[in-house]
């Protein structure tokens, strides 16, 4: 089955690429608000004008058998990101204070994961402390 890839982007200007079955089910899950950023979490998210793909690879053929394989490298892309989120040290709501101490120095530097609120991440940006929001479905830990 050949891919749709859809240049996408939220209310917040992220941009970022989505990959569907078809046309029909890019429009299904924008409609039933499947769509999140993966930056913001925002779920106003809208398909921006893509460029126009031109063959200059393999040929159809091949490029099929290679698209064939894209759900092993996602499943595998995902497994990985996953591993990476959960081995991080999860501070849970001291997130913003303990980035703080890490980017001051006061703590070891090391990858740590936790909740902020979004007042906390907008006081770390300014300050040049760089969080990403992690979507739930990346750890484990929310069900627990």
């Amino acid at each position: 089955m050949a891919l749709k890839v859809f240049d996408l982007q939220c209310e917040n200007g992220h941009v970022f690429e989505g990959w569907f079955s078809s046309h029909d089910d890019f429009h299904q899950q924008q409609h039933n608000g499947l769509l999140t950023c993966p930056l913001c979490d925002s779920r106003e998210v809208v398909r921006q004008v893509s460029a126009s793909r031109i063959q200059t690879g393999p040929r159809q053929e091949e490029a099929a058998a290679s698209m064939a394989s894209a759900p092993q490298w996602q499943a595998e892309w995902m497994r990985r990101l996953r591993e990476a989120v959960r081995s991080a040290d999860n501070v849970g709501d001291q997130f913003a204070h303990e980035a703080r101490r890490i980017h001051e120095g006061e703590a070891p530097e090391r990858a740590i994961r936790g909740t902020a609120t979004p007042a906390e991440r907008e006081a770390l940006a300014a300050d040049g402390i760089a969080a990403i929001p992690v979507p739930a479905m990346l750890d484990d830990d929310h069900l627990q």
